[in-house]
């Protein structure tokens, strides 16, 4: 195989979150599938949150280091009262990322067969340099929606310049399609969920999980609520695992309704934690409002976990059908209660749909998605 030479470009790997971890169990992946791999990140020398593969070569450019960022920096402390000043603190910000990037990316491009930009900001940054463009590949994390009118509306369109584009759902091909070729390739999960066995109904416990961020967006206290209605004649119990600025609303629920002693703030667990107790328990609820893919879908099903998930944009309906758990329009409470009664007072469907949920995850191994990315690369 010719040794491919490839730059992964993102902002930085120092703590929680969806695009440095898949970036980390991607790029390792393809070094060890025979790919020469480097990653730029945007950001002064840090420890690695996600473990790098040794393989790697990591450069790193301080992108608060510029004076449009450190402007930015000034202005979001100084005037943090006036509202939407974080707004124009981005702005800056990502100019000074724009003139960093650019200094370096323009000196070493020709050292690489490919660039990959991991996220829609850096990506509308390459699509303007020339001779860089057409070797750059946009791996978008994020909707299309995102960005407002500076990106959506002015700088979006110049991916029509870049070799091509990547996305996480099937929505988001269909809306970058009229750019640019824009292929579908999810995201790939951590090799501790790959390696779980299929566990029966009868190894389980009683519990309900969700795993994510506790943020307005992904909704836990409407999965609280509705747990809250149909769990008063079970002994089922909800483990919430994640942190984040809701804690502190949905803790004032729990305690309100006295809930204590069958809803459970886990925080912040690592891949081996979470995957420990989603083997545990025997369903997964999902309450999103938004989702670029949802992995924790996913890690889910390699767990045994039917699930019951809204129905948002974006990921969902990429990954649950009638194999794996059941789909429910957004917002619609009582559907959702309705569906998670069935299934906890039905020993039999749950059993099934365990199992199935469990071969349905074979679609999101590993070797399929790497298969794709070498397909592009």
């Amino acid at each position: 195989m010719n040794r491919k030479k490839i730059l992964f470009v993102y902002y930085q790997n120092i703590q929680i979150g969806g695009v440095a971890k898949v970036l980390t169990n991607l790029t390792s992946e393809l070094v060890e599938n025979g790919y020469d791999v480097d990653i730029l990140f945007l950001m002064d020398t840090h420890p690695d949150f996600y473990p790098v593969n040794t393989k790697i070569t990591k450069y790193y450019i301080d992108s608060f280091a510029n004076k449009y960022s450190k402007f930015a920096t000034h202005i979001n402390k100084k005037y943090k009262f006036i509202p939407k000043i974080y707004n124009i603190h981005s702005y800056f910000y990502d100019l000074g990322s724009y003139v960093v990037l650019k200094d370096w990316i323009r000196e070493n491009h020709h050292h690489y067969d490919t660039i990959v930009s991991c996220w829609y900001k850096l990506s509308t940054m390459l699509s303007g340099e020339k001779n860089i463009s057409q070797k750059t590949i946009a791996w978008e994390h994020s909707s299309f929606r995102v960005g407002g009118v500076l990106y959506d509306k002015l700088l979006r369109k110049n991916y029509k310049k870049l070799k091509s584009i990547i996305c996480i759902n099937k929505p988001s091909v269909a809306y970058y399609e009229r750019l640019n070729k824009t292929f579908f390739i999810p995201n790939m999960i951590d090799e501790i969920f790959e390696e779980q066995k299929s566990i029966t109904i009868d190894q389980k416990e009683n519990i309900i999980s969700f795993v994510g961020r506790l943020d307005k967006t992904k909704n836990v206290i409407e999965l609280v609520k509705i747990f809250h209605d149909t769990q008063k004649t079970s002994d089922w119990k909800l483990q919430i695992i994640g942190d984040g600025p809701e804690r502190q609303n949905i803790t004032q629920y729990i305690k309100d309704n006295n809930l204590e002693n069958t809803i459970f703030l886990l925080g912040i667990k690592n891949p081996y934690e979470i995957s420990q107790l989603l083997g545990k328990s025997k369903i997964f609820a999902f309450t999103s409002l938004s989702e670029a893919f949802g992995l924790a879908l996913v890690e889910a099903m390699f767990c045994s976990n039917a699930i019951v998930s809204y129905d948002c944009e974006f990921g969902p309906a990429d990954i649950i059908n009638e194999k794996n758990g059941f789909l429910i329009p957004l917002h619609n409470q009582q559907l959702f209660a309705e569906k998670l009664e069935l299934l906890i007072n039905n020993d039999q469907l749950l059993d099934s749909l365990i199992q199935s949920s469990y071969a349905e995850s074979n679609t999101w191994k590993k070797e399929k998605i790497i298969q794709q990315w070498e397909k592009i690369l």
